[in-house]
């Protein structure tokens, strides 16, 4: 079973010793259509409205709030509101967010090269330095750690989970989950 969620941010817990927590809001979900376990369903995020999104809303007859849609596997067997109980009884989630998008990088951040001497009046500083071998084979090997995007990659984690609320729809996972707070991303229920 799958569900959208919004990443609120990270905290702890008052327990001694204290625990590293992050808070995620499962994200009010219609079920429009199930077939074989996976459904067509609806959230709301933002104002974005056009044509197609018009017409999924009149066809699944659907309030204007909820503009955005996507495919998930559920427990429900029917359309209505997306069935949460699972997450009641769930032990270790997959958690699945986009990462901070860093942009175009060079090899210092993005690979942690320790760059070059900055005495002496040395133009080195933060630049890659060598990338190619001897005569033989003569060519960049595939693979080098070059400069470029860095960041904004999907990244999926399993995460303990410490509680959840259903009246509230927070959730409560332990450790760290990638991306920036109000991000959006998807739980898996593995365990």
């Amino acid at each position: 079973m799958e569900f959208i969620v919004e990443k609120i941010g990270m905290s702890r817990t008052v327990s001694v010793p204290a625990v590293p927590v992050t808070l995620l809001r499962v994200l009010d979900t219609k079920v429009c259509e199930v077939t074989d376990g996976v459904a067509f369903v609806s959230y709301a995020s933002g104002k974005k409205m056009n044509k197609t999104i018009e017409g999924q809303q009149k066809k699944f007859d659907l309030s204007k709030e909820f503009n955005r849609f996507a495919t998930i596997t559920v427990a429900n067997t029917e359309a209505g509101d997306l069935d949460v109980s699972g997450l009641s009884e769930a032990k270790v989630l997959k958690t699945t967010f986009n990462s901070k998008g860093r942009g175009f990088s060079g090899v210092v951040k993005r690979w942690n090269f320790a760059g070059g001497r900055a005495s002496h009046g040395h133009r080195m500083g933060k630049r890659t330095g060598s990338i190619g071998n001897a005569e033989w084979p003569g060519r960049v090997q595939p693979g080098k750690k070059m400069p470029g995007q860095y960041g904004n990659t999907t990244v999926s984690v399993k995460n303990d989970v410490v509680s959840f609320d259903a009246e509230t729809g927070i959730l409560v996972v332990k450790g760290s989950v990638s991306g920036a707070n109000g991000r959006l991303g998807k739980v898996k229920v593995a365990k």
